[in-house]
């Protein structure tokens, strides 16, 4: 039955629908990143500030490239050692296209999900990388089962997947910045989560 639910996720995210359902930490609402009309839907059920940019889940290097992103070898390499896992790390965007996933912000965050989180990482396989916001208005707790989530959100999502109780810490988020009179590149930890870095 679980995997059905996931299959019909798959249908309802291809028709710019948004579900909720666990991630590799907590409850997320979920939807296509490449989907405007959905992402913007996500933004108004969750109230979500408007300037605030969604982490985006991918299960591999080679979908970065779907955003026209260029990483270093250095990038690259503290990757290798982070992903997949619960680090989402923040990288400039100096593109000017995308404006509805960075909100203006020049920067995208992004958290890669590896075969360990079987549903969600086949999914995302078949219909290309998701947005993820935790599953709550913005200003609440994160739900932490499938009927908190319900009770925030009610109607306005199209499909819940029951992945029992979610409790977690979010994911750790780190961004890379330049330094300005270097241009040598630094990381630093923008939120303490699961993943002591």
């Amino acid at each position: 039955m679980q995997l059905n639910n996931w299959c019909k996720g798959e249908e309802v995210l291809k028709d710019s629908g948004v579900i909720v359902a666990s991630t590799d930490t907590l409850y997320g609402i979920l939807t296509r990143a490449f989907d405007k009309k959905a992402v913007d839907k996500v933004y108004k059920i969750k109230g979500r500030d408007s300037h605030k940019p969604c982490i985006i889940l991918i299960t591999s290097f080679s979908d970065l490239e779907k955003f026209s992103l260029k990483i270093s070898d250095n990038q690259k390499k503290f990757l290798k050692n982070i992903w997949p896992g619960k680090v989402s790390v923040v990288f400039p965007y100096t593109k000017n296209k995308l404006k509805y996933l960075h909100r203006g912000t020049k920067t995208m965050a992004f958290r890669m999900i590896g075969p360990k989180n079987r549903n969600l990482f086949q999914l995302i396989k078949s219909i290309g990388p998701l947005i993820a916001p935790s599953a709550n208005p913005q200003g609440k707790k994160p739900a932490v089962t499938i009927l908190e989530a319900k009770k925030y959100f009610e109607n306005n999502v199209d499909l819940y997947i029951d992945g029992g109780t979610r409790k977690s810490k979010p994911s750790t988020l780190v961004e890379y910045k330049k330094c300005f009179s270097t241009q040598v590149e630094k990381l630093v930890v923008l939120r303490n989560g699961i993943v002591k870095i």
